[in-house]
């Protein structure tokens, strides 16, 4: 494994941008059963302070290369037992940085079925091959009447089989074809055509019915639209090298030509010349235009699979509205609107299913219910889900809190996406046995306004709906990228071990799903934890995964102050070392800034824990159980624009940001239907990456430039420099921001930092 590591670390350190020492020490890291978060936040005097986006990296490219050293292996293994490994070839494969250049290689000893060319040769035509090249002054067809035999009836199946030969060769080139590939990447176009008399039927990809750009221009998420109408049969592709070339020989031919010396007047040159066009046209354009859109299909998915997790990340980071009494509603129309409310905590306290709209109609029915469920339980927050008929529930929730006497709850459009996969999930099941799946959308849509991670953590990321062609990408690459994403949003944040779900513990550093329910069913047959040392306590949670999983986990309140901090119980000791040369006790400490930095912390390193450790302890002393999201706010939908059609040119508009793509941002304007931030239009200045400007749950001002109802598109501009207009009438009940003093994390199933912090200070405070 050392070997293997000297090897691979150079050139995963060259890619992100470390020395080839930390990438060792990170790989071997990860080898001893480490996760990214524990090495980047406990381990950084070790890897030299490697961050979690390049770890991350590190990990991905060592699944590469480690699958890259076993393929040369085995094709090692496979030339050396058929004896043609000559040092000279041993050297090329073992200098190879990327498997398409490995399988060049292998290519002229990669078992295969017998071959024209192969049949050629074993009828002696290998020797005209070699003729034809040694005397390019003969005429081929002289040298071939010499190999007429009973299997080779004239001179025409002669130079055919010879013609085999050598086209084979030129496809089992491993130097020729880098040079013809990289000439394709330089120059080819990608053409799409719409397939004759699909135009109607195939409408939605009427942008590509005569498209053409460069191969290595195509954006990520128009290779994937392409793709996708090929495989729907609206769409053909074909990549074309050239083709504006008016010379009699063409550049690839001239690049094959070259590499064989071919050219010239001889008869033998001219015979040759056919042999290089032939071959391209047959064998050649095929094998690398298939490599090319096999390469073109990776970087889209790529691209996307890196779309799909930024936003999933800001979305599990979104700001939580806190550990307040929360109704949420599920918006239907035929169906009814449903209602739950929960506490603070997240716990479950009533449910109702509402009728406002046809064919019952229940308009003041629905008011009065809703009025009096929020009276019974002071309900602060009303989350509404922004599915079908959401416009039209959030209508009359202003409308009956209109009439509300203060104080009123604070209603606020969330996304439900994945809300219905969670509601049929095994996971909601086990929550809500008795409950009806449809009331369970409800609840899910009322929790993930208190803390969006603790909920949505329970739900398949790929369900969450924040990507760019997600199921057309490879499954596995984008389950596995998700996963990570999911992973180090929740241990950024921490989670309190008493009131988490197994859903939110299981994606703990050194958890799974199996521990997190362990974790829980401790819990509820012993009681609430009172230090993280009793974990060691919980079946099948050894010392290992303890290293791995305490420093994430927080208890508020506990016998140790520092369990309810980012600390790490491995490093309690230079805690307290930090807090006697205050001459203070721990809780009075904790939170003093003034003293806490004029602290010098070179002081307090010592053989095992460095600076960056030391560094992290006073900082998390100085602000116990901080939280990274941002604070808690949202849009205002204007009033009177609830559809498509009451959009007009110019409008401006509050909207919430749900995705963002390579070409620019969608956001919810409050139609059902996001409009597009093209990437041209997100700020008065050049943008690379939307990611610069915004973000997934932003709260943005748009303004409406095109409006297509038929194709169901809305184009907005961010930009100011493209004049002004008017701002419809906003309800100005909606301006009125949140209490900021009670939008302290929930409790239960808490993610959130912030709660673990104000608990302990006022704690201490007490005591």
């Amino acid at each position: 494994m050392a070997d293997d590591i000297k090897r691979i670390a150079p050139q995963i350190a060259a890619e992100i941008g470390a020395r080839s020492e930390q990438a060792a020490a990170a790989i071997t890291l990860l080898d001893e059963g480490s996760t990214v978060p524990f090495i980047a936040r406990y381990r950084k005097e070790v890897t030299g302070g490697l961050d979690d986006t390049q770890l991350r990296l590190l990990s991905e490219r060592l699944v590469y290369l480690r699958e890259m050293e076993a393929r040369r292996n085995t094709i090692l293994e496979s030339i050396r037992t058929q004896g043609k490994l000559t040092p000279d070839l041993e050297t090329k494969i073992a200098v190879v940085t990327t498997k398409a250049e490995l399988e060049d290689l292998y290519l002229p000893y990669k078992p295969k079925r017998r071959t024209k060319a192969q049949i050629a040769r074993e009828r002696g035509l290998g020797a005209l091959a070699e003729a034809i090249f040694a005397n390019r002054n003969a005429e081929p067809t002289t040298l071939a009447a010499a190999y007429i035999t009973d299997e080779v009836a004239d001179v025409k199946a002669a130079l055919d089989g010879a013609r085999d030969i050598i086209a084979e060769d030129f496809s089992e080139n491993a130097a020729l074809l880098g040079r013809l590939r990289n000439h394709m990447k330089d120059k080819a176009q990608l053409r799409s055509r719409v397939v004759e008399g699909k135009e109607a039927e195939g409408a939605k990809f009427s942008d590509y019915f005569d498209h053409t750009e460069r191969w290595q221009n195509v954006a990520g998420h128009r290779a994937l639209a392409m793709l996708r109408g090929r495989n729907e049969e609206f769409l053909s592709l074909d990549l074309e090298v050239d083709k504006d070339d008016t010379s009699p020989i063409k550049p690839v031919e001239r690049i094959i030509s070259a590499e064989y010396k071919i050219g010239g007047t001889q008869p033998g040159d001219q015979w040759l010349m056919g042999v290089v066009s032939w071959a391209w046209r047959i064998k050649l354009s095929l094998t690398l235009s298939l490599d090319l859109m096999r390469e073109l299909r990776e970087r889209a998915e790529e691209e996307a699979i890196n779309v799909f997790a930024r936003n999933l990340k800001d979305l599990l980071l979104a700001a939580p509205a806190g550990s307040r009494a929360t109704m949420g509603l599920d918006p239907g129309i035929r169906t009814g609107v449903k209602v739950a409310i929960v506490d603070g905590t997240g716990k479950l306290l009533d449910t109702s299913t509402v009728y406002p709209f046809p064919p019952r109609n229940d308009l003041r029915g629905t008011q009065a219910e809703i009025a009096s469920l929020i009276r019974k339980h002071n309900v602060e927050l009303i989350a509404i889900g922004n599915g079908t008929g959401s416009r039209e529930t959030e209508r009359l929730v202003a409308d009956m809190l209109g009439d509300m006497p203060a104080p009123k709850p604070l209603k606020v459009v969330v996304s439900e996406a994945g809300a219905s996969v969670y509601s049929a999930s095994e996971t909601a099941a086990a929550e809500f046995p008795d409950l009806d799946v449809s009331l369970r959308g409800a609840v899910s849509i009322a929790r993930r306004l208190q803390d969006p991670l603790a909920e949505l953590v329970k739900i398949e990321p790929k369900s969450i709906g924040v990507g760019q062609y997600q199921h057309d990408v490879d499954q596995f690459k984008l389950a596995r990228s998700l996963d990570a994403v999911v992973e180090d949003a929740v241990n950024a944040v921490g989670v309190d071990l008493n009131t988490a779900s197994a859903s939110l513990l299981a994606r703990v550093s050194g958890l799974g799903q199996s521990l997190a329910e362990a974790i829980v069913a401790h819990r509820n047959a012993t009681g609430a934890f009172k230090t993280r040392k009793e974990l060691l306590k919980v079946p099948r949670l050894g010392n290992r995964t303890f290293e791995q999983c305490a420093g994430f986990l927080r208890i508020p309140n506990g016998t140790e102050p520092l369990d309810a901090s980012s600390v790490h119980p491995e490093a309690y000791g230079v805690a307290k070392k930090i807090v006697a040369s205050c001459g203070r006790d721990v809780r009075s400490l904790m939170g003093d800034s003034a003293i806490l930095k004029a602290l010098d912390p070179s002081v307090f390193v010592d053989e095992r824990f460095g600076l960056p450790t030391v560094r992290d302890i006073i900082a998390e002393l100085d602000k116990p159980g901080r939280d990274p999201r941002p604070g808690f706010k949202t849009a205002t939908f204007a009033d009177g624009v609830d559809d498509i059609k009451d959009l007009k040119i110019g409008m401006m508009l509050e909207g919430t940001v749900t995705n963002v793509a390579a070409f620019g941002a969608f956001v919810d304007i409050g139609v059902h239907q996001d409009g597009l931030v093209h990437v041209s239009q997100l700020a008065d200045r050049f943008v690379k990456d939307p990611h610069e400007v915004v973000k997934a749950g932003d709260i943005v001002k748009v303004r409406v430039t095109e409006i297509d109802v038929p194709r169901k598109r809305i184009a907005l501009s961010m930009r100011k420099d493209s004049g002004t207009a008017p701002e419809p009438r906003i309800q100005q009940r909606d301006r009125k921001p949140a209490p900021k003093q009670n939008f302290a994390p929930r409790k239960q199933e808490s993610s959130g930092q912030g709660a673990f912090g104000a608990a302990l200070l006022e704690a201490m405070r007490k005591k």
